[in-house]
Parts: C-alpha cells; structure tokens; sequence
C-alpha cells in the first residue's frame, strides 16, 4: 500500500509539475525580436513629439498641475489607486540613474509595446501597454527619440502599494493570457483612411479606452463593451459612453473637434477632471488627426 502511494503522490507531484512547466510557457514574458529594433535609422523627433501628445505621457508622468516647459519634466511619483491597491507612475525621464536614460530602444519597445521591464519582467497593466501595443517599431524609435531631448529628473517614484496576489508579478502573465492583444478593438464595418488613422489614434496611442470602457473583475475590458463607459477605474465618479449612442450621441464630428482644441462643449461647458489634462494633450494634435479621431468616434458601434 504504501508503495502504491508514493506511485500516486510521486504521480501527482510529477502533473503538478508539467503544469506549473506549461503554465510559465504559456505566461511568461515575450518580447518582440531583436530585428524589430534594428536598422531604423535615427528617430523623427517631430512625429515623435505628436506621439508623445497623442499618448498622454503628461497626464501621468508629469507633476500634477504641470504647464508649460515644466509639464515635460516626466519625473513620475503620482499616485494612481486602483481596485488593486495604489500604484505609484514612474520616473521617466532621461536620466539614466533614476529614468529611462540608459534604456535602450529594444527595452523602451518591449515596455511600450509587450509591458516587459528592462529586466524582463513583467510591466503592470495600469502602464496602457495594451493599447501602445498598436504602435509599430518605427513609431518608437521616434517617440523614444523625443522623450530623450527632453529634461531629466533624479525624483524616485514610490514603490507600489499592493496586497497579495496582486504583488506577485508572475500573476501578470495569465492576465495577458486573458486579455492582451494588439488586435483592433472593434471591427468597422467600412473605413477610409480618415477613420483607420483615428482608430488608431483612439486605439492605440491615445488610449482611449483604458478609461472609457467597462472593466471585469480582473480589470480587462469587458467584451463588446468598447468605449460604452462605466465606473471611473480610479474609484472616483463615472466616465461617459462615447460611442455614437452614448453621452456624446448628439455632437457632430465638428463639435467634437473643437472640444478637443478648446475644451468647450457644445453647451458651452467646459472638459473637467481627468479630461481637461487629456484635451490639453490633444490640442497639440494637428487638425487633421483631430479629425480622424472624431470620425472615428463616430464610426463606432453604439451602445
């Protein structure tokens, strides 16, 4: 009997084992190829500096309140509270001790694009990795290229504050499993050039919908729910529907256009909140992305 016993419990152990084999294969981190990096040649700071816009880096890694040539000062440390626990944005600057400064583009691209830091490890989702995952090798090469012109800063950030499970960073690996794409979010109907460069506008850079869609439990978006809006993720008010039946149901594309160069409504109501920083960021956008954007928004399902 108790050799049969140790036959199960050895048996046991041993699918125990494979599975805990097959479950890192299956989660752990995968970055892009090296040729992805190589052989780009040197960045165009100008669109790098749209892109920089298009993706909000202010709002999050810039002092609270920040204008002007200080708002370029990406020195991290803001809080950011989650269902999770509370994580603190990181510094990054140029600096090389205490920023991105020694990156290299390879590592800068598989935390943009694969949310894998510097050492491989895997990079939290409340960084919208998931959503700078449709910007291409090139587009990195030009914002990581904008983003070292700017000033660095020596500020460390906190470390985040989170209980267990969410501490452990292996975890992380079976929500990309579950969630994580580079994929388009919806698929249009019909799109001419205009509406495919806001979807990835809105998509992608812009990530628009790491706030303006629903969450699960786990804090992946809830399917079919694409811009529908919900409860505000960092546990204040809601965020409006913006998709053609939603809050927004009622503004032409020419109004949402100059809601994202003025900030004014068509009521003549001004962006607040979480939003007036984000319109601050798109009013540096040319004309004509503002345009795809809000064709694009336009061009949506509804819900």
């Amino acid at each position: 009997m108790a050799s049969r016993g140790s036959k199960i419990l050895g048996g046991a152990l041993l699918v125990l084992a494979i599975g805990a084999v097959a479950a890192w294969a299956l989660t752990k981190p995968s970055p892009r190829p090296e040729s992805d990096w190589a052989n780009l040649g040197s960045p165009d700071l100008a669109k790098g500096e749209q892109l920089f816009w298009a993706g909000g880096c202010v709002s999050c890694h810039a002092a609270t309140g920040a204008t002007g040539d200080a708002a370029k000062v990406l020195a991290g440390g803001r809080a950011l509270p989650s269902p999770f626990g509370t994580f603190h944005i990181p510094n990054i600057s140029p600096d090389p001790k205490d920023g991105i400064g020694d990156w290299t583009l390879a590592q800068f691209g598989n935390a943009m694009t694969r949310g894998i830091g510097p050492d491989g490890e895997h990079l939290y989702p409340s960084f919208p990795y998931g959503s700078y995952a449709r910007l291409s090798p090139a587009d990195i090469n030009n914002l990581f290229g904008y983003i070292k012109t700017l000033p660095a800063s020596s500020n460390v950030a906190p470390p985040h504050e989170l209980g267990f499970p969410f501490n452990i960073r292996m975890t992380i690996g079976g929500w990309k499993l579950l969630y994580f794409t580079d994929q388009p979010r919806v698929e249009l109907a019909s799109a001419d050039d205009k509406v495919k460069r806001g979807q990835f506008l809105v998509e992608g850079p812009g990530h628009c919908g790491e706030c303006h869609t629903p969450r699960d439990a786990l804090g992946g978006f809830v399917s079919g729910k694409w811009l529908a809006g919900g409860p505000n993720p960092e546990g204040k008010g809601s965020i409006p529907d913006i998709t053609p039946g939603g809050d927004i149901k009622s503004w032409s594309e020419d109004d949402l256009v100059n809601y994202f160069k003025t900030g004014f409504t068509p009521d003549y109501d001004s962006a607040g909140g979480q939003m007036a920083e984000v319109q601050q960021n798109l009013a540096h956008l040319p004309q004509a992305d503002l345009e795809a954007i809000a064709a694009y928004l336009k061009a949506v399902p509804a819900q």
